[in-house]
């Protein structure tokens, strides 16, 4: 790693992600970087790694089945890195391989952890952009999470939910479902969720 300092803090990640289109070798120690034990190197390669999806996710869309192998990982910070790579690459999804783990996904906002799931709801809004068919199934999953988590956080994880929700609902068919639910989060026991939910009030 040390040719590209990828375990080094403050390291110009947007330089990388461009030197990595064009070299192979980087690229691959990228690969194996999001899977790295080591922290710093880990976060910076995910950081790359999401730069170029965000931007070149036709190039990156080869290395699909390569970050959906990472999203069933017992691993959490490997999971976590997949649900926001793979979300970015929709853009690129011309076969769509997403609708085929798309009960995977968000089967991690149906779990029991706090940290993915939430990322899972954040990142909604990401997958409806690229998707907009995808987008009345998503929005039922995001306003059911009373039904669809099972963890101690649900509360909490309406917060990120809504924050989703404030992107999609421009475009949302049934705005109407949408507010009802952020309404009903101005009484939440969750600060931020209450926060949030007066957020997309001004807003939208």
């Amino acid at each position: 790693m040390s040719e590209y300092q990828l375990d080094q803090k403050n390291i110009d990640v947007e330089e990388l992600a461009q030197k990595a289109l064009n070299h192979a070798d980087l690229f691959q120690k990228l690969l194996n970087g999001v899977r790295s034990k080591d922290d710093a190197t880990r976060q910076n390669c995910f950081k790359i790694m999401e730069i170029i999806a965000e931007n070149d996710a036709d190039f990156l869309y080869s290395e699909w089945e390569y970050f959906q192998e990472m999203l069933y990982s017992p691993n959490n910070y490997q999971k976590f890195i997949a649900i926001y790579i793979l979300a970015s690459l929709t853009r690129a999804d011309k076969d769509n391989k997403f609708e085929n783990i798309f009960n995977d996904y968000y089967g991690i906002l149906a779990g029991d952890k706090t940290m993915t799931a939430a990322h899972v709801a954040l990142n909604s809004s990401v997958i409806v952009h690229n998707k907009p068919e995808l987008q009345s199934k998503i929005i039922d999953i995001l306003i059911s999470i009373d039904d669809v988590h099972q963890g101690k956080q649900k509360e909490l994880i309406k917060a990120y939910a809504i924050e989703a929700l404030i992107k999609i609902y421009p475009d949302a068919d049934d705005k109407e479902k949408i507010e009802d639910f952020v309404k009903v989060q101005l009484n939440s026991k969750s600060p931020k969720t209450r926060n949030m939910a007066q957020c997309f009030l001004d807003r939208c």
